[in-house]
């Protein structure tokens, strides 16, 4: 069981939070950068590396005051447009915090010649990848579609800035929505802390609150005051929009000139004044859902517009360093997991050491030792070393920003319309000049102990799920009847065209005679070369009885360094290279292209000859056992357990999981063993995927590889198949929620290879997957406003398949929510779908193919995935010839022939639901 790193919610630091309006998360890879205003267009060429192609960055101005960028980027047939409004919560007028976000959400209920029903029927026509986020200082539209249909994805921009409808009867069905959204984020204990650190860290400024809003503003907003809000702020004058991906740059501009420049300017209002208080020391409480507690000292920081941004934020690298005293609380067992990171905005920055704590432990305790740790820094100075190490990360990390579409888009966004710099490469180059002089005076100045925050989240133990025969009083829905939607004429033409998408990925196979199998896709976007390796098996079939969580034990103790290099000197080798590795049962490296043979020698001696050290065995078994502890009583594991419980048999492999005394009991030998049995080269798959040739990358896995040896017979690695499930509800309570969120469930007979796998897939895109446009967001959301998200999958395996809907709600609509949902189902058993919903299905998952390869690591995860399943790398493309040729009966069939609507699971974690 990995401990989480503290404050982060789905790999991400709520710092770095973002409100968007369709999808939860956010592209990961963010830079940072500086605007300047262009007079005229054009083109400068960025060399990238020896080797590599030209690739074409195009800065304009339009007459209008619209700043343009366009990156030329070859990785798929892929591009991103990413439009820029600086305008956010920090311009929201008084006592209405959610402003920018309302109009945010309300930007896809319609604008003058694009109503709400064609903007969904587009974008979900295009691969639905669509999507939008508020922040302090900006509100961002992202689409992302296929290269030929960037006229459509620019014409929707363009559309949505000359005006939005914001009619008030659109608004009070949205209101609902975003209420559900703020009941979502209410309901998460880490945005609450971080919403108590912003208040406390600047009161009386802008940043006290960010871009969410409440529901009793909410309640009081109108459309027309969002019409307003739109008029002031969404002019071209006030507007960046990056356009990144295989497209030709100087046709890309002339498009955007007709569709942008008729655009009349307006002249913005003016911003507010941030006038920032000195901090006032305090200590904030509260609890949490976790199964770990986290202390967190949080110190004022400089923003984007201060010469100090660059050195403080190698301060941050520093101190978050595996290698630094931070960190090393970890492997002296005094804490479960320690980082240091940061939230720039353009005016502050926040900064917060954060560790991680079990349950019944003494947060203040570790508070302390943090402080302690962090005074010991500001005493001796920071090690010269790890400032070296931090810049060359900061420098690689701006090749491996091309290694996706969607990423680079957002890297030049943030640049350019967030910290104003003319270019990502700006603060490269303020990085380059930082020195260690520099990082200690800007340590003593901004890590000040008089004026911190401190902050402890103490986790509690969830109540006992409870299980019952029935739920709830009996729901009925009719929904609203939908009429066909006439397109306009700019967009008939891509929406009605379904076309085979051209295979770009042309992976080599080859099998090492120790039974590797390698795959090579080469890419020359970037001077980089990512690995990711995966050993068959799982855990809940290869454990020894009474061993469970000896898995887990050696994946933490994998982080040991090797027989070779203990744990320091093992990262020191990596950042002397500037390389990410990974050992475990999923095991990767990232590295710059020169280092790639270095950079294999090093994740192969942490795979394959991992030091598995006596002295700290102890260590981590205690903090293991620790966190056991806590997960077992958290809501979220006991949600997962009530959900197996309630869908397999009793003694399914699935349910099995550590205790606090099968990890104690956990002994080096045991570690060794379950070593030696699972991790074995002809279980193993490694993807290679970058700026490298196929022979070359064969001769260095081979090398480092090759001599890997397997012992003794396979392990079992696939699943039994399971029976059908019965009908069950069970609800686990939750103090921390507000709003309840909600699962149903059941399995299914079939597997992956199933010819019906295609036909259920297919009817998955008529009901959800694309907004507005699919039935469930559209009778959840658009109509009833009971939801902020609703999702629906198909999780078909080799073996064993289940169908899950996921929502969340207030308690008192979750059969309401329920009822919907079961409509929908029986709709898609008992009546063909459209026409109009069969073709938009089709040209959704269509798109959707091209759209899965607009990053490495999404290429690579794609690879993988096919050949660990065993199906052959070129399934997307077969896919697409049988999504063609399906029709609406074989999808009525096949959901009528596999959904049981009487035996759907329900599993719900919250407070009581009604």
């Amino acid at each position: 069981m990995r401990v989480p790193d503290p404050l982060m919610v789905g790999g991400r630091n709520l710092a770095a939070r973002r409100v968007r309006t369709l999808a939860p998360y956010t592209d990961p890879c963010a830079s940072r950068g500086r605007l300047r205003r262009w007079l005229c267009a054009f083109v400068a060429v960025l060399a990238t590396g020896v080797g590599l192609p030209a690739a074409a960055t195009l800065h304009a101005t339009l007459d209008n005051g619209l700043r343009v960028v366009i990156v030329r980027n070859t990785l798929a047939p892929v591009v991103t447009t990413e439009m820029n409004y600086r305008v956010g919560s920090d311009e929201a007028p008084q006592g209405f915090p959610g402003t920018a976000h309302a109009q945010e959400h309300m930007m896809f209920r319609g604008s003058p010649g694009l109503s709400a029903a064609q903007l969904a029927d587009i974008t979900a026509s295009m691969g639905g990848n669509f999507d939008a986020d508020t922040q302090q200082s900006v509100t961002q539209y992202y689409f992302t579609v296929p290269s030929q249909d960037l006229n459509t994805a620019l014409h929707v921009q363009a559309l949505r800035m000359r005006g939005v409808l914001d009619d008030e009867k659109s608004w009070q069905q949205e209101r609902r929505a975003i209420e559900q959204e703020v009941a979502q984020d209410l309901s998460n204990p880490q945005y609450v802390l971080y919403t108590k650190l912003l208040r406390a860290m600047f009161k009386g400024t802008p940043y006290a609150h960010d871009a969410l809003g409440t529901r009793a503003s909410f309640d009081k907003t109108t459309g027309a005051m969002l019409k307003q809000f739109h008029q002031r702020w969404y002019s071209p004058s006030n507007a960046v929009l990056v356009v990144v991906g295989d497209i030709d740059p100087p046709r890309a501009l002339a498009q955007i000139k007709r569709l942008f420049g008729d655009i009349a300017p307006r002249a913005v209002p003016a911003r507010p004044a941030f006038v920032l208080q000195p901090v006032k020391p305090v200590t904030l409480h509260m609890h949490t859902d976790q199964p770990y507690g986290t202390a967190v000292l949080a110190f004022r920081m400089p923003g984007f517009d201060s010469a100090d941004f660059a050195a403080v934020q190698v301060l941050a690298d520093v101190l978050s360093s595996k290698r630094g005293p931070l960190y090393g609380l970890v492997p002296q067992g005094k804490a479960l997991n320690a980082d240091f990171s940061i939230d720039t905005l353009p005016h502050a920055g926040l900064a917060y050491a954060t560790a991680s704590f079990p349950q019944g432990a003494d947060g203040a305790a570790l508070a302390a030792r943090v402080r302690t740790v962090l005074k010991q820094i500001l005493r001796h100075g920071v090690d010269a070393d790890l400032v070296k190490a931090a810049k060359l990360g900061e420098i690689a990390g701006a090749e491996f920003q091309k290694n996706s579409i969607a990423g680079l888009a957002n890297a030049w966004s943030q640049a350019l319309a967030v910290e104003g710099r003319a270019s990502p490469d700006d603060d490269i180059a303020a990085i380059r000049k930082v020195t260690v002089a520099d990082v200690n005076r800007v340590a003593r100045r901004y890590l000040d102990f008089k004026h911190a925050i401190v902050a402890i989240a103490t986790p509690q133990k969830s109540g006992k799920p409870v299980t019952s025969a029935g739920f709830g009083g009996k729901e009925s829905f009719t929904p609203k009847p939908t009429s066909g939607v006439r397109l306009p004429p700019w967009a008939r033409a891509a929406v009605q065209r379904l076309t085979l998408p051209t295979d770009s990925a042309q992976p080599s196979v080859s099998v090492l005679p120790n039974g590797i199998r390698l795959i090579v896709q080469h890419e020359n976007v970037s001077d980089t070369v990512s690995v990711f390796g995966k050993i068959r098996g799982r855990a809940n079939l290869d454990t020894p009885p009474g061993k469970e969580g000896v898995s887990a034990l050696l994946g933490q103790l994998l982080s040991y360094g090797t027989t070779t290099l203990d744990r320091i000197a093992y990262q020191r080798a990596l950042d002397n290279i500037s390389a990410a590795a990974n050992a475990g049962r999923s095991f990767s490296l990232q590295v710059l292209s020169s280092h790639f043979d270095r950079g294999m020698q090093l994740l192969a001696d942490a795979e394959l000859h991992p030091a598995l050290p006596a002295r700290a065995l102890g260590v981590i078994r205690g903090q293991l056992a620790a966190t056991v502890g806590g997960v077992l009583h958290s809501p979220a594991f006991q949600t997962r357990q009530a959900l197996k419980r309630d869908l397999f048999p009793a003694h399914d492999p699935t349910l099995r999981h550590a205790t606090v005394a099968s990890v104690k009991s956990l002994t080096l030998r045991d570690v060794r063993d379950y070593y030696r049995r699972a991790f074995r080269p002809d279980l193993t798959t490694i993807v290679v995927v970058g700026n490298i040739d196929a022979a070359r990358a064969r001769r260095v896995v081979e090398k480092y590889f090759g001599a890997w040896a397997a012992n003794g017979p396979k392990p079992p690695t696939d699943l039994p198949a399971v029976p059908a499930n019965r009908v069950a509800y069970t609800a686990v309570p939750n103090p921390s929620r507000v709003q309840d969120q909600v699962v149903l469930a059941e399995t299914l007979g079939l597997n992956r290879f199933s010819p019906d796998y295609y036909a259920l897939e297919l009817g998955n895109h008529v009901l959800g997957g694309a907004f507005y446009a699919t039935r469930l967001y559209r009778d959840l959301r658009e109509q009833a406003g009971l939801v902020y998200y609703v999702g629906s999958q198909f999780d078909v395996g080799k073996t064993r398949s289940v169908y899950l809907v996921s929502y969340a709600c207030d308690p008192p609509n979750v059969s309401k929510a329920r009822a919907i949902i079961e409509h929908d189902l029986h709709d898609m058993q008992t009546t063909p779908v459209s026409a109009a919903e069969l073709h938009q299905a089709k040209a959704m998952l269509l798109r959707e193919i091209p759209l899965s390869e607009a990053s490495v690591g999404a290429i690579a995860g794609g690879l993988l995935e096919r050949d660990l399943i065993g199906l052959p790398l070129d399934e997307p493309m077969r896919a697409a010839r049988r999504y063609l040729k399906l029709n609406a009966e074989q999808v009525r069939r096949a959901f009528a022939h596999w959904l049981r609507l009487n035996d759907l699971v329900q599993v719900s974690q919250g407070p009581t639901p009604h």
